[in-house]
C-alpha cells in the first residue's frame, strides 16, 4: 500500500556509480499493515556496509557502531532498493563506512527518493574474533 502523503516531488537520481548492493522490498518484509520493518533496512544496511570493510581489512570484519542512521522516506513492497557505500575513515583496526540507500519505485511512473543515511563502524578481527590492525592500503 502506498502512502499518498509522501512528496513524489523529491524525485532524485541515483549515484552515477555501481550500488553496493540491490534488493527489492518483499511482503515478508513488512508488517501486516504493509510497512517495510526498519529493522530490516538496518540489516541490509550492515551487510552492504561490511562490503567495503572486508574488502580494506582484507578478511573479517565486525560491526562495532552505527554511529548515525537516519529514516528519510518510508520503502514500500515492491521498491527496488539501492545501496551505496564508501570508505570516510581507516583507523589502526577499524573502518568508518557511508551508507546511502534509494528507493526506485512506481514502474509506470517510475521515480526515485533517497530513503536513508548511515554510517557504520566495523572493526577488523583475526580468526579468534579480537582486534587486529587493518593492513596498509595497496
Amino acid at each position: 500500500m502506498k502512502d499518498t502523503n509522501v512528496d513524489e516531488h523529491q524525485n532524485t537520481t541515483l549515484p552515477q556509480r555501481e550500488p553496493t548492493i540491490r534488493v527489492v522490498a518483499m511482503p515478508s518484509d513488512a508488517s501486516y499493515t504493509g510497512d517495510i520493518f526498519g529493522g530490516w533496512l538496518m540489516g541490509q544496511v550492515d551487510i552492504a556496509g561490511s562490503i567495503p570493510a572486508l574488502h580494506r581489512a582484507k578478511g573479517r570484519v565486525a560491526t562495532v557502531a552505527v554511529n548515525s542512521f537516519v529514516f528519510k522516506q518510508p520503502i514500500f513492497i515492491g521498491d527496488v532498493v539501492s545501496f551505496y557505500t564508501r570508505i570516510v575513515k581507516v583507523g589502526t583496526t577499524s573502518i568508518t563506512v557511508d551508507v546511502e540507500v534509494y528507493a526506485q519505485r512506481d514502474p509506470a511512473k517510475p521515480f526515485c527518493v533517497k530513503v536513508t543515511e548511515a554510517v557504520l563502524t566495523y572493526v577488523a578481527v583475526d580468526e579468534n574474533r579480537k582486534p587486529r590492525p587493518v593492513p596498509p592500503a595497496d
